[in-house]
Parts: C-alpha cells; sequence; structure tokens
C-alpha cells in the first residue's frame, strides 16, 4: 500500500511538471506573438494646406516729403491720426520764401515798368521816321538820307529792345511763380486720405532737402478696411498656390497677437521676382485680408496655411499607417520583397542618373503606396492610392478598404 502511494505521488509530481510545461510553453508561444497598435479608417473632410509666413503690411504706403529747406515750425497730425486729402499735416518756417516771393514780385514790377518805358521809346521813334519821311518826300533838302537810316535803325533797336523787355517780364514772372510755389511747398498737406502709420519729423526740426527729398510721413490710404500679407512660398510649393488662387481658395491665417482669432483672406498676386536665400528660391505671394476690426497692424507677423483642395465626406487613412514600416519576420512570405526591396539589378539607376521621364513618373507614383493590416500569426500588405492629405489624414482614392477597417500604426513595446 506504501508502495503504491509513493507510485501515485511520483505519477502527479511528473504529471504537474507536464502540465506547467504546456502551460509555459503557451505563454511562450503567446508572448513571441507580436502586438500592434492600430488605427481605424474614418470618414470626415479633409484640406490640404501649404503652410508659410508673412508679414502683415498696409496696402499702400504713401511717403509724404518736402520739397524745400527749413525748420519745422508747427505739426499738426501724430501717429494714428485719420487725414484727408489735402489736410494740412505740418508747416515749415516760411519767413524766407515770403521775402523771396515779396523780391521776385518787384523784379517783375521793374519789367513790367521797362517794358512800359521801351514801348513809349518806340513809339516816339516811329512818330520821328514817319515825319522824316514826310519831308523827304516834299524835299530832299530838308532831311537828308543819313537822318532817315538814322530814324529806321532807331525804330528797329527799339522794337529788339521790347522783345527783350517782354523776356525780362516773362523771366520775372517765372521767378514769381517758382518762389510762389516754394511758399506753398512749406505747408505739408496730406496727398491722399488715410492714416498715419509713421512720423519721423519733431517741431523745430531743421529740414535739408537740398540732396534728398526728407521723410516725413508715411501714410496709409484704406488701412481700416484692407491690408496684405506678403508671405515667402518655397518654389516647390508655388505651383500649388497658382493652382488654389485660380480656384479662389481661401488662405486662413493667425498672428500671435490674437492666437484665438483664425483670418482669412485670399490670394491677389503671385510676383513673378525670385528671392535667393542660400539657394533656396522662394517667391512673394500677396495675400489680401479684411481690416474692419483693426486687429491687423502694420509689421505683425502671420502664421498661414494656404488652402489648395478639399474633400468632404471622403474614407480617410491615418497618416501614421503610410509611415509604417513592419520587420521582415512579421510579414507574410508572399509580402516579403515589398520589404526586402527586391528588384532586377538591372533596373536600378544611379543616383542623378534618372532621366526627366523617370523623375516624372516616379513622382506621379507617389500616390501608391501600401498599409498593413494584422492577420494573425502575420501581416498583410493592401497596395492603396491615396490623394490629398493633411497633418493627420490621407484621401483613400483607392484601394480594398473600407470604413471601420484598422490599420497597423506601429509595434508595441
Amino acid at each position: 500500500m506504501r508502495f503504491l502511494l509513493k507510485w501515485f505521488i511520483v505519477l502527479a509530481f511528473l504529471a504537474a511538471i507536464g502540465y506547467g510545461g504546456l502551460r509555459g510553453k503557451e505563454v511562450w508561444e503567446k508572448r513571441q506573438i507580436p502586438q500592434f497598435r492600430t488605427a481605424k479608417i474614418t470618414e470626415g473632410s479633409l484640406t490640404s494646406v501649404v503652410n508659410s509666413t508673412g508679414e502683415v503690411k498696409p496696402v499702400l504706403s504713401v511717403s509724404v516729403g518736402s520739397f524745400v529747406s527749413g525748420p519745422i515750425e508747427e505739426l499738426h497730425v501724430d501717429f494714428n491720426d485719420t487725414v484727408e486729402k489735402g489736410q494740412l499735416m505740418a508747416e515749415i518756417d516760411s519767413r524766407l520764401f515770403e521775402a523771396a516771393v515779396a523780391e521776385d514780385r518787384a523784379l517783375l514790377g521793374i519789367r513790367q515798368a521797362e517794358v512800359k518805358r521801351v514801348e513809349s521809346d518806340l513809339e516816339l521813334a516811329k512818330l520821328d521816321l514817319d515825319r522824316a519821311n514826310r519831308l523827304r518826300e516834299q524835299g530832299q533838302g530838308f532831311v537828308s538820307q543819313v537822318e532817315v537810316d538814322q530814324f529806321r535803325f532807331k525804330v528797329e533797336s527799339l522794337e529788339a529792345q521790347a522783345r527783350i523787355a517782354e523776356a525780362g517780364v516773362q523771366q520775372a514772372e517765372a521767378g514769381l511763380s517758382n518762389s510762389e510755389a516754394n511758399l506753398e511747398f512749406t505747408r505739408i498737406v496730406s496727398p491722399v486720405d488715410g492714416v498715419v502709420i509713421d512720423r519721423k519729423i519733431e517741431p523745430g526740426q531743421t529740414l535739408a532737402a537740398q540732396f534728398q527729398t526728407p521723410e516725413l510721413f508715411v501714410v496709409a490710404p484704406d488701412l481700416r478696411d484692407e491690408m496684405h500679407l506678403f508671405a515667402s512660398v518655397d518654389e516647390a510649393d508655388i505651383g500649388l498656390i497658382r493652382q488654389a488662387a485660380k480656384l479662389e481658395q481661401p488662405v486662413q491665417f493667425t498672428v500671435d497677437a490674437y492666437p484665438d482669432d483664425l483670418f482669412v483672406g485670399k490670394v491677389v498676386q503671385i510676383r513673378l521676382s525670385p528671392v535667393v536665400m542660400q539657394n533656396v528660391v522662394t517667391y512673394p505671394v500677396v495675400v489680401s485680408a479684411e481690416n474692419k476690426d483693426q486687429k491687423l497692424m502694420p509689421g505683425m507677423t502671420a502664421s498661414l496655411s494656404f488652402q489648395t483642395a478639399k474633400r468632404d465626406n471622403c474614407l480617410r487613412i491615418p497618416n501614421a499607417a503610410l509611415r509604417f514600416f513592419p520587420e521582415v519576420a512579421h510579414v507574410r512570405p508572399e509580402d516579403k520583397p515589398l520589404v526586402l526591396g527586391v528588384v532586377n539589378e538591372d533596373d536600378v539607376a544611379s543616383a542623378g542618373e534618372e532621366s526627366a521621364a523617370e523623375k516624372t513618373t516616379f513622382a506621379a507614383n507617389r500616390s501608391k503606396r501600401y498599409v498593413w493590416v494584422w492577420e494573425s500569426p502575420f501581416l498583410r500588405a493592401i497596395p492603396v492610392t491615396v490623394g490629398i492629405r493633411d497633418s493627420q489624414w490621407s484621401e483613400l482614392v483607392e484601394g480594398d478598404l473600407k470604413l471601420g477597417d484598422e490599420l497597423v500604426v506601429a509595434k508595441k513595446n
């Protein structure tokens, strides 16, 4: 009896060891099966954008300068003041210019009096010539031919002097007009309706306009209605921006001063003036935006998103699924060439040796990708064609997938 009990204990112990081994094997095998994180295919809207930064500027900035020199006598406007066309903004000390006007006006009077004197002398000379001619006709003994010639040449001389005097009057009038214009230039007036966004002078400051016209004010018309944003767009994206501009796609942007506000504008100009910095080519793109609430101010930095395309109610693939690249051991045998990159060696081109046609074909095939689904115990590749994309999703254009399918996005540690 004791012998049978010992054998029973031994058999029970061996059975426990066997059972434990089997359970351990099952646990070990389960642990060897890889675990993956997945994300579902969803349906919704999708917007493709090109991001850039830009600077807020007025639609038009008019520089108001001074044509004449002198000390500033009085200022009538300040920063942010609204001005109308023709409104007086500043005055330059006009005493020297008033004196010049008085001098030129007096000179004009002298020239006009000179004309009167010459005209009187000319009239007298003509009468003398007429009397001499009549006396000559009555008898040659009364007046000699020499005296007649003297009278005639005197008339011609006075006629020339009259023309000179008239030219002197015109010259004096021009000088007076110039002096009056310079006097008028001492009154700095606004050339347009707008807002003063910059003032570069102070009362008492002396202007020197001999060599370069000094800038006194900068006036921005329509500042309270519209602003422009000047963005620099990379040459690789400018084609998308041109297409978006033709379709009148909106441009959304934010400024640091109002991070909770989303502003909307539109592309009004793509300038054909490339900017090259460190071998990077960009193009200026001008965006127009309303400024009814006066939040946009000149000089602000804006973060712009140019909408290039939009889809509503489309199937969306997580971008993480497109970036996922599995290990060879986790892929079913028929899909391993995709992971290993097996190609014909004769078809491999050296870097930089591709033709333009090959590059175009490669660019056209960039929308053809692979995603992976878990079919225990391996991953299966599914070819897909994607369309537009944003920071999280890509449009599913073609592929054996449906709403709610789970795609592998990463391996769990």
